[in-house]
C-alpha cells in the first residue's frame, strides 16, 4: 500500500512538472499588431483624457512556469509610430518638445527582476529608456492565459500597466499640473519559439 501511495505521489509530481513545463519557454511578440497594444493616456487640462498608442513595437519574453521570478521580458518601441488619432498633434508629439524621434527613434524596456504577488499577479521591475533617459519602472502585470492556437503554435498573453512622469524622461513640454504623468497599458500575445 505504501508503495502504491508513493508511486501515485511521484506520478502526480511528474505530471504537475510536465504541465508546468508545457508552457515554459521563449515567446516572441505576435508580429501581427492586431493582437497586441501599447496604449497611453494623459489628462487634458484635468477635464478629460487624451488617448494614444504606439503602432509599431516588438519584444520577447521568457517564461519559467516553475519559477516565474526567473522570467524576463524585453520590448522595443518605434517612437515615430505614436498615434493619437490627430495628425497635427502626432507631429508635435514626434518633435523635440516631446519624443524627439529624429534623435531617439526607439524606446526600450528590459526587465531586471520579477516579484510575484500572492494573487498570482507580478511586479516586473526593469529599465525604461525613453528620449535617451533610462529610469527604473515597475509594470504591474497579469497573465491572461495560454494554450495552443489554431495554427499549431502555442501562445501566452499578458497585460501590464505603469505610470511615468514626463519630466523624469527629459520631456521639456510643460502641460500643466494635471498632465505631469502618463498612464501606460501594455497588452501582448507571445508565440512560443
Amino acid at each position: 500500500m505504501k508503495k502504491l501511495i508513493l508511486a501515485s505521489a511521484v506520478s502526480m509530481a511528474v505530471m504537475a512538472s510536465a504541465q508546468a513545463d508545457e508552457h515554459s519557454g521563449t515567446y516572441d511578440f505576435d508580429n501581427q499588431q492586431t493582437h497586441q497594444f501599447i496604449t497611453f493616456k494623459i489628462s487634458h487640462l484635468g477635464y478629460s483624457w487624451l488617448y494614444g498608442r504606439f503602432n509599431d513595437f516588438e519584444g520577447q519574453f521568457v517564461y519559467d512556469a516553475e519559477n516565474p521570478e526567473n522570467s524576463s521580458v524585453s520590448v522595443t518601441i518605434d517612437t515615430a509610430s505614436v498615434d493619437s488619432n490627430h495628425a497635427e498633434r502626432d507631429k508635435h508629439l514626434r518633435s523635440d518638445d516631446f519624443l524627439a524621434v529624429s534623435e531617439f527613434g526607439e524606446a526600450t524596456f528590459k526587465s531586471k527582476r520579477i516579484v510575484m504577488e500572492d494573487d498570482g499577479e507580478a511586479d516586473i521591475i526593469g529599465d525604461l529608456t525613453l528620449r535617451g533617459v533610462t529610469r527604473e519602472v515597475t509594470l504591474e502585470a497579469e497573465m491572461l492565459g495560454h494554450g495552443k492556437d489554431p495554427w499549431g503554435g502555442y501562445r501566452m498573453g499578458f497585460e501590464a500597466e505603469t505610470e511615468i512622469k514626463l519630466k523624469d524622461f527629459g520631456i521639456p513640454m510643460d502641460l500643466g499640473k494635471a498632465s505631469e504623468t502618463v498612464e501606460i497599458e501594455i497588452s501582448v500575445e507571445g508565440i512560443r519559439q
